[in-house]
Order: structure tokens, then sequence, then C-alpha cells
């Protein structure tokens, strides 16, 4: 997951402009920055997103700017740091190397930013491959090709308003999810116990479905009411949801699993679900159980790419 969305609304806006788009296009070791990541360079200087955190971008602005002027579409390689090297070298010890290519339509085509907008505003996963020695970049998969995939960005669907879901909240936000707080009960769904924060006073079903949960979205249910997170569960494992989470003992979540196959649910989808929901960190009390659930809505997220 490459967090190249303030990128492609930052292309769009600057649309017109002669820019140059710097992309990580593999990493060795301890590399600040994932493969696919983007950093794109305006033609008077601006600049949106990184490929190493700071450690290289200088060099590369400089090589964006030699693109915008008419040099083709090259890869640079960066490694470890020396002494004659330290201004274009990685400190922390990686390797990586990144293509600068034009925003052109012999480089990376503009339009390609308004695709992977627009899918991504529909839940869906664009996926881009790239010519290495051409620089030209077009949509799909291609043999021998540098591929790219741009998915929507993650959601984050907790149903039951109740304390754990508070501090869970902030954590998602924190770390890039966005997350809905879902309840029908509405003394519980207040926007004083849950400020700034999609709320859905819906049956859970229903809010879930309307959704359309996908490989990007999480869907935890908190509110130890069987009457309002058994229908959550079952649509999220109906739909191709890419974290599935219940809150709950042992015995209660084998109960729980018993009463979602009498439903028709099989093993296998029985399975997806995390429960008792986040990673065993032997947490006690609201916030340190909403810290192992979004560890382990992360691990979840990251086990699917």
């Amino acid at each position: 997951m490459n967090d190249n969305g303030a990128v492609i609304r930052r292309a769009i806006e600057w649309r017109g402009a002669p820019m140059a788009l710097a992309t990580v296009i593999s990493t060795w070791g301890s590399a600040p920055r994932p493969r696919g990541s983007h950093m794109l360079v305006h033609e008077d200087g601006r600049l949106e997103g990184s490929i190493s955190g700071g450690c290289v971008e200088s060099d590369v602005l400089q090589r964006a700017a030699e693109v915008i002027g008419g040099r083709p579409a090259h890869v640079q390689r960066y490694g470890v740091a020396d002494g004659d090297a330290w201004e274009a070298g990685l400190p922390c010890g990686g390797e990586i190397a990144v293509l600068v290519q034009p925003v052109a339509q012999d480089g990376f085509p503009s339009h390609l930013f308004d695709r992977i907008a627009a899918e991504s505003t529909q839940g869906r996963t664009v996926t881009l491959a790239t010519d290495i020695e051409s620089g030209r970049t077009c949509e799909g998969d291609a043999e021998g090709a540098f591929v790219n995939r741009y998915d929507p960005p993650r959601r984050l669907l907790v149903v039951g308003a109740v304390q754990i879901a508070q501090s869970l909240v902030p954590l998602a936000q924190a770390i890039g999810v966005t997350p809905v707080v879902i309840d029908p009960r509405g003394r519980f769904l207040t926007e004083e116990r849950f400020p700034g924060v999609e709320l859905d006073d819906r049956w859970p079903d229903e809010a879930i479905e309307a959704r359309a949960p996908g490989e990007a979205t999480a869907i935890v249910t908190l509110s130890h009411d069987i009457k309002i997170d058994d229908p959550a569960l079952a649509t999220a494992l109906r739909a191709p949801t890419g974290y599935v989470a219940a809150l709950g003992s042992r015995r209660s979540h084998a109960a729980r699993r018993e009463r979602l196959a009498a439903l028709g649910f099989g093993d296998d989808d029985l399975a997806r679900i995390d429960g008792p929901a986040g990673l065993d960190i032997g947490a006690v009390g609201p916030a340190e159980i909403a810290l192992s659930i979004a560890a382990g809505m992360i691990a979840g997220f990251n086990s699917r790419r």
C-alpha cells in the first residue's frame, strides 16, 4: 500500500503545467519508502510526495528539472551514503532505484491521474505498467514492465459507538484510515462522543451494504449486541472485505461462529473473522484494546498485498 493520494490530487490541481514524476521502482534493505512511492515536481520547483523521506530528494529535484527541460526519462540508483556521496546517499543503509519521467504522453500521461482518482472514489484499484526503457506508462499489466497498484483509500467501519470506538477512531485517523461509526442506537451515536467523524444511524447491514466494502475496507464489530453485530458480520463476509473483526472472548466468538454457520457461512468464510479482535498484546482497558485492534487491522490489510 502506497500513500500516493496527495500526489494524485496535486497532479490534477497542477494540470497543464510542465511536471516530472519520480517513482521508487525497486528497493533493497531498509529503504525508507516502499516500492511505488511517488514524488511529483512542478516546473516552478514545488513538490508533493516523497521517495526517500528526505535523504535523496535534493538530487531527484535536480533530475526532475532536467526531465522537465527535455531530458528523457531515466533511472537513478541511490545507495548507502559514504563520505563523498552524503547528499545523494541513504544514511539508513538501504538502496533504492528511482525512475524520473515527464508528465506527458511520452511519459506518465496526465489523464491517468484522473483515472486513478475516479476509480478510487468507487473503491476500485487501478494497475499501471511502465516500460522502464522508454519511460512510458499505460493502464493495465505488461510482462517485463514496472507495475504499480493504486488502491483506494483505506476505510474502517466501526459497528458499535462504544468506549473502545472512541479510542479506535482517532488511532485510525492517525494511520491514514478513514473511520465511519455505525450504530442505530442514537444515545451512543452522538457528535459529542465522536466529533468530526462520519456517523451512520442505520442498521449495520444496510449501512455496510450501501458502502460496498472491498479490499481497502475494514469492518470491526464492538457493540456486544448480537442483533447489531451479527448482521454486520454477515454483510461483511458476503463482500470482499479486507479485514473483518469482532470483539469478544473466545467463548463468545465460538458461539458467534455457530450462529453465522447456521446462516450458511462455511469454515473458510468464518476463518476470515479476526476474533477476538486484534493482536494479542495483553491489552487492558479501552485504549489498549483499541490499539490491538488497529494493529490487527493493519496486519490484515498488509497480508493481502
